[in-house]
């Protein structure tokens, strides 16, 4: 039942300790705003992790050579390795019902690129048909290379959307527009649209050509894939490691690399990589919350130690209270509803404020591996509730104390 008469109260003893109860408030309320905003910076690291890892398919798995640096069947280290066209075609023999999509890609090095009179800087890279989907972008223009492009050995190129505005800015569409690559003219077919600028520089034309015209032989740089998905994350995982260790395994014996050579062949598993960085995330966030949790902790504490305060002042009050028939339940809900007040607005104040700027700053944060900080509004605002019960036992040991005063005692106190 509402008591006016018990809110007068609590609102004169706030009024005579304005100080003491800004500055315990103010502790409650800083525990509830450091807790939310370490709370939507944990969130904000996943989202930044998760946003890197959908620039490339979260199942892609990708070879490349390099240098040997053990000794191995009559073999000095140091020895280069080089991946073939049979190598992919093995691989994926091999492992045919592991993989979804597949790709080889050669760079195509040491030539020259002209539009027109502009000679241009970009890389181009030799891929397949089914090297978008390894990739994980779509063509916001045309299309990409296709499989008749391979077997035909087409002189057509797909080139990032950067490369678009920097370059053919001053036609509607490249669609159709030859490029000079090395004297060889392609024909632009598509663009496409990468999460990264720096991806955008760079020209895609087929495999089969980039060998044939510019290298000469069947030399690969890398071999990609993506598996097939599964039902849980944990499960994607075993999966990705998995595929990775049987394709190492079979390409280091393929190049005669020893067991334990940690170079000769690389393998990297974007899987693997998010695992580790959610890992991270996960420790983090418990971090946060370890050291929020500690900072309301400190200000319930405060809450505790100022109810104590409250009870010693106004010890006579209780006592002549107590002598005028006042119930011990009626002292302890006197204390009680103060502790409350006091940690009930001060714990909301912090929470609105967190969200607030969340709300408005978060947006516009632009840090590495950080995007867009939030946090849950339930499990903020449950946050709150358990504050104010933790409020509440913080002040029911000054308030069971008070109520237990002898009346000839609190009589006597100064």
């Amino acid at each position: 039942m509402f008591d006016i008469e018990r809110w007068q109260e609590i609102f004169d003893t706030i009024r005579k300790n304005k100080l003491r109860t800004f500055l315990t408030g103010l502790s409650v309320a800083s525990g509830i705003f450091i807790l939310v905003i370490l709370l939507g910076f944990g969130q904000g690291m996943q989202n930044g992790i998760e946003h890197e890892f959908k620039q490339d398919a979260t199942t892609s798995i990708w070879a490349w050579p390099e240098a040997t640096s053990k000794a191995y069947k009559g073999l000095n280290p140091g020895r280069r390795i080089r991946f073939k066209n049979n190598d992919f075609e093995t691989a994926g023999r091999l492992f045919k019902e592991d993989i979804e999509y597949e790709s080889p890609r050669v760079f195509v090095r040491d030539v020259d690129i002209n539009y027109g009179n502009e000679a241009l800087v970009y890389s181009i890279q030799g891929v397949s048909s089914e090297f978008q989907f390894i990739e994980g972008f779509g063509t916001v223009e045309g299309r990409f290379i296709n499989y008749k492009d391979e077997i035909s050995l087409g002189k057509v190129a797909v080139i990032g959307k950067k490369i678009k505005n920097d370059v053919f800015n001053k036609v509607e569409s490249p669609i159709g527009e030859l490029i000079d690559i090395s004297g060889i003219r392609f024909t632009v077919i598509g663009v496409f649209k990468e999460q990264n600028d720096r991806e955008e520089e760079r020209i895609y034309i087929p495999i089969t050509t980039a060998q044939r015209v510019f290298s000469g032989d069947d030399k690969l740089n890398t071999l990609s894939y993506t598996l097939p998905p599964v039902e849980n994350f944990e499960e994607a995982v075993a999966q990705a490691v998995s595929f990775k260790d049987n394709l190492r395994e079979f390409l280091k014996e393929e190049h005669k690399v020893a067991p334990d050579d940690e170079s000769g062949v690389r393998v990297w598993s974007a899987m693997e990589e998010a695992k580790r960085y959610y890992g991270i995330t996960g420790s983090m966030k418990l971090f946060f919350w370890f050291v929020g949790i500690c900072t309301i902790i400190a200000g319930v504490v405060g809450v505790s130690n100022i109810m104590l305060i409250v009870v010693k002042e106004r010890t006579r009050e209780i006592g002549i209270r107590k002598a005028l028939g006042a119930k011990p339940w009626s002292i302890v809900g006197m204390i009680l509803h103060e502790s409350i007040f006091v940690t009930a607005i001060s714990g909301f104040t912090g929470l609105i404020f967190s969200m607030a700027l969340l709300e408005i700053v978060g947006p516009h944060v632009q840090i590495e591996y950080v995007m867009n900080p939030s946090v849950n509004f339930n499990v903020a605002f449950s946050t709150v509730l358990v504050l104010i019960f933790a409020g509440t036992l913080a002040g029911f040991v000054p308030a069971w104390r008070a109520a237990k005063v002898q009346v000839i005692e609190s009589l006597r106190d100064e």
